[in-house]
C-alpha cells in the first residue's frame, strides 16, 4: 500500500499542473479583466462598489511577483479602456504584471504556489491566505454540517429500505426522495425563506448572517445556540437535495450483499437474521458508504454553498469565489482553485485508504 500511496501522490504533480493550465489559459480568452473593472470603477460602474484598488506604490511590486494576474492582449484596446489616459492604463498593466508574457505569468505563479505563496487580492487590499482562512469557518459548518445530518439521515433509511424493499414503505420513501432530489436546493431554500423567514408566513429563523447583531455580547453557550439557529435553513436546503443519492447507494449495496451466496450460507447454519444482517452484511454493505465520506465533504463544501452562501448572505468560501469571478480578482481565483483542486486530490488518496481500512482484504498496490 505504500509503494500505491506513493505513486498517488505523485500523480498529484502533473493531475495539478494540467488543471492550472487549462484553467489559466482560458482565463486569457474570456473577455473583461481586472483593467476594465478598475476604468469601470472609474467611471462610476463598477458592480462592486465596495471594492477597492490596491495602491500603485508599495504593493505593486508584490502583486507583480505573485504570477496570479493573467489577462490577454486585449486589456489594453478593451472597449472600457477608450477615452483614459494611455499612460495610467500602462501603469495598471505594470501593476497587474501584464507586461509580462502569458509564459513567464504562468510560471511565476506556479513557483510561487509550490511555496503556497498565493500572493494578494486585487481589490481587497488582503493577501488571499488571510481572506480564506477568514471564510473557511462558514463554508466548514455549513459542509460538516450538512455531511453529518446527510449520514445520519440517509444510512438508517437506506438500511431500512433495502430489509423492506418493494413494501409500501420502500415506495412512498422512494417518492420522497425522487421529489427531494428533483428540487434544486437553491429553490428549496427559497421556499424556506418565504415560509419561515418573515417571506409570506411565519418568522422563525433569521433572514440572513450566521450571527445575530448583539452576538460578541452572548455567552459561550448563547453564541453556539445562535449560530446553530442561523444555520437551521440553509443546512436544511442543502441536506434536501444531497441525501437522496446516498440514501440510495445504501440501499443497493445492503440490497447486492443481501443476495450473496455467503448470506445465504449464513443462514443455512442457523444463525439469527440479526447475526447474519450485522455480523457480515453489515461490515461489506457499509464499505462503499463509510469510505465515500471525504469526497462527499469535499464535494459539498467547495460545490454546494455556493448559492446557499449567496441567498442568506453568509460569506463563506463560495461566495468569495463568486465575487472573485465578478470583480476578476484572479489572485484569488487562481489562489483557491489550486488550494481546493490539491484538497480535492489528496482527499481521493484519503478515501482510497479508508477503503483498505474498513476492509483490509481490498489490495489497491497488488491490483496496480
Amino acid at each position: 500500500m505504500l509503494a500505491y500511496t506513493i505513486r498517488r501522490l505523485l500523480l498529484i504533480i502533473p493531475t495539478l499542473l494540467g488543471i492550472m493550465v487549462v484553467n489559466f489559459f482560458i482565463v486569457q480568452v474570456a473577455p473583461g479583466g481586472p483593467i476594465d473593472v478598475v476604468v469601470a470603477q472609474m467611471r462610476g460602474r463598477s458592480a462592486d462598489p465596495t471594492a477597492r484598488v490596491t495602491g500603485q506604490g508599495g504593493e505593486t511590486g508584490r502583486q507583480q511577483s505573485s504570477g496570479v494576474q493573467s489577462g490577454s492582449n486585449q486589456e489594453n484596446r478593451s472597449r472600457a479602456s477608450q477615452g483614459i489616459d494611455p499612460r495610467l492604463l500602462e501603469d495598471l498593466r505594470r501593476q497587474f504584471g501584464f507586461d509580462k508574457p502569458l509564459h513567464e505569468r504562468f510560471l511565476l505563479m506556479m513557483g510561487q504556489y509550490i511555496r503556497f505563496d498565493f500572493g494578494e487580492s486585487f481589490f481587497r487590499g488582503r493577501s488571499v491566505v488571510e481572506l480564506v482562512v477568514e471564510k473557511m469557518p462558514v463554508s466548514i459548518s455549513l459542509g460538516l454540517s450538512t455531511t453529518l445530518i446527510i449520514y445520519l439521515i440517509s444510512i438508517p433509511l437506506g438500511i431500512r429500505k433495502a430489509v423492506r424493499d418493494g413494501s409500501p414503505f420502500d415506495v412512498w420513501t422512494s417518492g420522497a426522495i425522487i421529489i427531494g432530489y428533483a428540487i434544486p436546493s437553491y429553490l428549496f431554500a427559497v421556499l424556506l425563506i418565504v415560509f419561515f423567514a418573515g417571506g409570506s408566513f411565519v418568522q422563525i429563523f433569521p433572514l440572513r448572517g450566521l450571527t445575530s447583531d448583539n452576538y460578541a455580547q452572548m455567552t459561550a453557550l448563547q453564541q453556539i445556540v445562535d449560530r446553530i439557529w442561523h444555520l437551521i435553513l440553509p443546512v436544511t436546503a442543502m441536506v434536501i437535495g444531497g441525501f437522496a443519492s446516498l440514501t440510495m447507494l445504501t440501499k443497493n449495496s445492503f440490497l447486492d450483499e443481501i443476495n450473496k451466496q455467503y448470506v445465504v450460507t449464513a443462514r443455512s447454519k442457523g444463525l439469527s437474521e440479526r447475526r447474519v444482517f450485522y455480523g457480515h452484511i453489515f461490515r461489506n454493505a457499509m464499505l462503499l458508504v463509510i469510505a465515500g465520506f471525504p469526497g462527499a465533504f469535499v464535494a459539498i463544501l467547495f460545490s454546494s454553498s455556493l448559492m446557499i452562501e449567496i441567498i442568506f448572505s453568509l460569506d463563506g468560501l463560495g461566495l468569495l469565489g463568486f465575487e472573485a469571478a465578478i470583480n476578476r480578482d484572479y489572485p484569488v481565483m487562481f489562489a483557491t482553485l489550486y488550494f481546493f483542486t490539491l484538497l480535492g486530490l489528496v482527499m481521493t488518496i484519503i478515501r482510497d485508504l479508508t477503503y483498505q481500512f474498513v476492509d483490509p482484504r481490498i489490495d489497491f498496490e497488488g491490483r496496480a
